[in-house]
């Protein structure tokens, strides 16, 4: 719609440069002074025909018919527009100059110059315009496909993160219900409230930092419930600006697999989770010891979903890193939101 108006605009702005400044210059190139005097009526007929030409040729729109593949219209029309020109060349002279058959013949050659040399200058000037036309048409519906696309992406790529977290989250309070831990109400109450958070920010594209960083307030409090004093984590935030915009749920997959993986009730282990922003970059980094590993090695579709997501909303202002070493895995993510 925006793309039709803004075309109309500038089809009017260059149909207005053609009418007002392109014709008159040209046809100013004519002896004009002499053609009024002896020959206004072909003079006016060849002003009315240059822009009968140019307007036929901006409404019939060659370059789509084209694309449609309407050969057989285009074939017609030019063979239509020849002829015309061609009778146009046989324009009568005034009676009052038929007195010297070589200067007849001379006056009707130049006329059919300037006739066909018009022909061919509306007719290219026409035709230019509508490719470029169709070409930023072509490029914008592109751009609209593959924008659209990106979307269709997004919301796949949250619609399969969101049960992902959900079904992990449930396992933990499933077993602080079977335990009879007294944290179990507790534990409900924050999940309804990570419940809300999903619920309100689907549709979302960005979220102020600050609700993010709630959101996974709530998400280590919940999984902290679950925890004996084998486990620690240590929380780290830190913010220069608590408006600064985030895509929703973009972080929380890091942390969900360090507690997933990193968590245990016989072995000492920590986790460290950081967030930090600064002038516009966000530094967020998770570490944890691997007490778990994947079943036969597969690798969970939460880390690769949100790589995804980084490349559709920030491509090339973002570095994830995931790495192992010494029975310790690392994620580093370095995003430039602005």
């Amino acid at each position: 719609m925006k793309f039709n108006l803004k075309k109309n605009r500038i089809a009017l702005y260059v149909d207005l440069l053609f009418c007002l400044v392109i014709m008159p210059l040209v046809i100013m190139t004519l002896p004009v002074n002499k053609l009024i005097v002896h020959e206004s009526a072909f003079l006016v007929t060849i002003v009315i025909y240059v822009y009968f030409l140019y307007f036929v040729y901006r409404t019939v729109n060659i370059p789509k018919l084209l694309m449609n593949k309407k050969y057989a219209n285009i074939i017609i029309l030019i063979l239509a527009l020849i002829v015309l020109t061609h009778l146009l060349t046989r324009f009568p002279l005034p009676s009052d100059t038929l007195t010297d058959e070589k200067i007849i013949e001379a006056r009707l050659r130049i006329r059919t110059q300037i006739i066909w040399f018009f022909f061919l200058i509306v007719t290219g000037f026409a035709i230019a315009i509508e490719l470029t036309f169709e070409l930023f048409r072509q490029i914008l519906l592109k751009h609209e496909i593959a924008a659209e696309k990106d979307k269709a992406e997004l919301a796949l790529y949250k619609a399969q993160i969101n049960p992902h977290f959900l079904f992990n989250t449930l396992n933990t309070i499933y077993a602080l219900v079977l335990s009879g831990s007294d944290k179990t109400e507790s534990a409900f109450v924050k999940f309804s409230n990570i419940l809300r958070y999903m619920y309100e920010h689907t549709e979302s594209e960005t979220i102020p930092i600050k609700k993010e960083i709630e959101y996974i307030r709530q998400y280590v409090d919940l999984q902290s419930l679950r925890l004996n004093r084998h486990t620690k984590v240590n929380l780290d935030i830190e913010t220069d600006d608590q408006q600064a915009p985030v895509p929703p749920m973009i972080l929380i997959t890091f942390i969900e697999n360090a507690f997933k993986y990193g968590t245990s009730s016989e072995k000492d282990c920590i986790i460290c989770i950081t967030i930090k922003l600064c002038n516009g970059v966000l530094d967020f980094s998770t570490q944890n010891n691997i007490i778990h590993r994947k079943e036969n090695n597969v690798s969970g579709i939460g880390i690769a979903n949100c790589r995804k997501r980084l490349e559709l909303l920030y491509p090339g202002r973002f570095d994830l890193k995931t790495t192992e070493k010494d029975n310790i895995f690392n994620t580093h993510l370095t995003l430039r939101l602005q």
